[in-house]
């Protein structure tokens, strides 16, 4: 399928766009090409992978012409651009509609209007019941996918999205902020204890990506099945895992626009979705607006259903914390004692 293929990564300089590079620069595909604004980012990339299949456009997924310009040629875009941080959003929420819901628009126009083959794009647990304006803009990413996907053929363009959980490591999480506090000398800050959040590692977010591009039908949103932890099991490995097992906590309270706990599938998409071993399918209600016949979206009933959330799935103790904090190879040179930065 990627065979002598063009992919296009937007926002390609952040953690995805690394992870993805490590995986396909060495593939058959033809030409990667990175699109963002950042052109620090995007030389200090040109400078590490050093590699002629790598392609770098400098352009904003808010600016229409410039991703026009950037998708011509392109056979597949993995959609990655986004504002991610929840605090930043509550205190700009246009600045995440104009990037999360206006710059998919624009992804998606551009993709149609040059033929691109297959367009996956990353979204959120956030989305899900959203309490904040980031998640409300990554919902309304969603429902611009699946809206626009109605207007193609899959013979066209295959819209589908991906939703999920946090990423173990990636720039601007917390596994890097811990870190460097406890190396710092400084107190941890947990917001809650007893706050859970889905754990997933790079690979798995490139996995689901991957799984998504292969199977995807236009409008449909997959789910990857994910363990969970609370903040205070993962301050208590990563405290254990470094030598440093007493380090002094501070609660300092949820932050603007936080959760409890994050939810990958609500219960009315329970109703419907497929199970497909690892992932969930949720797909789309293909019902137009005339209502003019009963169409069966689901087999259960949503009363009887429980949305599949942080709370709900598979709880991990500090022990199975630990293990799963050893996949990356971030933790694993923190164990080793070197300096590091965050996964790239």
């Amino acid at each position: 399928m990627f065979n002598n293929k063009v992919l296009m990564i937007t926002g390609g300089t952040g953690s995805f766009g690394n992870a993805v590079l490590k995986r396909f620069l060495d593939s058959d595909l033809k030409e990667i090409r990175i699109f963002s604004r950042d052109e620090k980012k995007q030389d200090d990339m040109r400078k590490r992978y050093a590699n002629s299949k790598l392609k770098f456009y400098i352009g904003d997924v808010r600016d229409f012409n410039s991703v026009l310009s950037a998708t011509r040629g392109v056979d597949f875009i993995f959609h990655a651009a986004a504002l991610k941080q929840v605090p930043s959003c509550e205190f700009y929420p246009m600045q995440a509609v104009q990037t999360n819901v206006i710059g998919t628009d624009n992804v998606l126009e551009a993709a149609i209007q040059n033929g691109v083959k297959r367009v996956v794009c990353l979204s959120t647990d956030k989305a899900v019941y959203p309490i904040n304006a980031m998640g409300t803009s990554k919902a309304m990413m969603e429902k611009v996918f699946v809206a626009k996907s109605r207007e193609v053929s899959d013979e066209q363009t295959v819209i589908c999205g991906t939703r999920y959980g946090n990423v173990m490591a990636s720039r601007g999480s917390v596994i890097p902020l811990f870190i460097e506090q406890m190396r710092a000398g400084k107190n941890l800050t947990i917001t809650d204890p007893n706050m859970t959040r889905f754990m997933m590692t790079l690979a798995d977010a490139v996995d689901l990506v991957l799984y998504a591009f292969e199977h995807g039908n236009n409008g449909d949103i997959f789910v990857q099945k994910a363990p969970a932890a609370t903040v205070e099991t993962l301050a208590i490995a990563l405290r254990e895992m470094i030598g440093l097992a007493e380090h002094p906590i501070d609660i300092i309270g949820t932050r603007h626009g936080e959760k409890l706990f994050e939810v990958l599938c609500s219960r009315e998409e329970m109703a419907c979705a497929e199970d497909m071993g690892d992932y969930f399918r949720i797909p789309p209600d293909l019902r137009d607006l005339n209502y003019s016949k009963y169409v069966e979206v689901g087999d259960k009933h949503v009363s009887e259903l429980e949305d599949y959330n942080s709370h709900n799935t598979q709880r991990l103790d500090v022990e199975g914390m630990k293990q799963l904090l050893l996949k990356l190879d971030f933790m694993q040179k923190i164990v080793r004692g070197e300096q590091v930065t965050p996964e790239e």
